[in-house]
């Protein structure tokens, strides 16, 4: 069999060689004529998937790394009876541990606390159910809201976008979807940023299409929040640079991209594919994921208030700012480069590995501090 795959996903040459002939492509330059005798193709988000790709291939199926479909045709796929996987919850994980290192840096930049403080997550499924068991470890307050899942389960814990709105942080963790009682897209619009309250800071992750970007630089020249924390944005690798120069917190669309998440994605279309043409998987996830570069931290090396402590031990594992600072450095290229660099952050993007790779040492494992440490997801051990 051929393979057609993004040269982004880690280790995919290596894990899919058992099923046939890999042949790496840059995302952006796949096109029908190197899909046109593949038998199995596989992708990430900046991949659109559908007839224009796909139409008189030989594709039987396709897999993409990612929790997001926006990118594919899904119906498309079952007309022609093409196979097809996602990954969702592979990187959820990921994006959560995201939230928690720009939420300790938002409170690090500005002095203040994040325990007591609340924050509403619009989108509970595999990311934003994960955000709320570390907020909550963070001492925070949560409100939920998700309109499906309150519809489908009934759940009084799932409230209204109206007492989200009077959260000191909202976050947004939902699919980009263009129709329908739910839809996404610009759901962050002028409406949505002016009911929040002045002091809240709003944080997206998702989809850059899930907000309005003419919407939020109004409202943060306006001071109508306190600011914006950034790793999706519409019009990706071309984004917006006067935005991009008014939020706090600038990412490459790199939130979901830890290793152990991109890792556990390849690894789960990998067994999709072989489950469709019925072949013995060879590999798994964990074959490819080597020892984390800090296996270990001694909580005595630091000192401070709690919350300070736990964001300089985050920061041993992620440093949410250089990411941020990498970012930024878009605005010193030419405009018609800049797409590129956007691009390459993404492709060259270093190892980042989850908190769960390294073990805190403690004194006490029963101390608010611990607790806290283990709750957003670090091994904790008494010494």
């Amino acid at each position: 069999m051929k393979i057609v795959a993004d040269c982004n996903i880690p280790f995919v040459a290596e894990c899919c060689s058992s099923l046939g002939d890999v042949l790496l492509s840059g995302g952006r330059d796949m096109d029908a004529k190197m899909v046109a005798d593949a038998d199995i193709l596989l992708v990430r988000s900046i991949t659109k998937v559908g007839a224009e790709l796909l139409e008189g291939s030989s594709v039987r199926f396709v897999g993409t790394v990612t929790i997001g479909k926006d990118h594919i045709d899904e119906e498309y796929l079952r007309e022609k009876g093409i196979g097809f996987a996602s990954a969702p919850g592979s990187n959820a994980n990921s994006v959560a541990e995201y939230i928690v290192a720009a939420l300790l840096a938002l409170g690090k930049k500005h002095k203040f606390e994040l325990d007591g403080k609340s924050i509403g997550i619009v989108g509970v499924g595999n990311v934003g159910s994960r955000v709320e068991k570390k907020a909550m470890a963070l001492g925070m307050k949560v409100v939920l809201n998700d309109p499906p899942l309150a519809r489908e389960t009934g759940d009084a814990k799932y409230r209204s976008i109206e007492e989200v709105y009077g959260c000191d942080f909202v976050t947004v963790h939902t699919p980009l979807t263009f129709e329908g009682e739910d839809k996404t897209y610009h759901l962050v619009d002028g409406d949505f940023l002016g009911a929040l309250k002045k002091e809240c800071y709003f944080l997206n992750s998702s989809r850059g299409g899930v907000v309005d970007t003419a919407a939020l630089k109004k409202a943060i020249a306006e001071k109508t929040i306190s600011g914006a924390v950034l790793d999706v944005w519409e019009n990706e690798p071309d984004i917006d640079g006067e935005l991009l120069l008014k939020v706090e917190l600038s990412t490459p669309h790199i939130a979901g991209y830890s290793f152990d998440g991109k890792v556990a994605g390849m690894g789960m279309i990998y067994e999709a594919a072989c489950d469709c043409f019925g072949v013995e998987a060879k590999h798994s996830a964990s074959d490819f994921l080597p020892a984390p570069e800090v296996a270990r931290i001694d909580l005595d090396e630091f000192s401070g208030s709690e919350e300070s402590i736990i964001g300089n031990v985050v920061q041993q594992v992620y440093v949410i700012n250089r990411d941020d600072f990498n970012t930024r450095e878009i605005l010193l290229i030419e405009e018609n480069g800049r797409g590129k660099w956007f691009d390459d952050l993404r492709k060259n993007y270093a190892v980042r590995r989850e908190f769960q790779n390294t073990e805190v040492l403690v004194k006490d494992a029963e101390s608010s501090i611990a607790k806290k440490l283990a709750g957003i997801g670090f091994k904790v051990i008494r010494k």
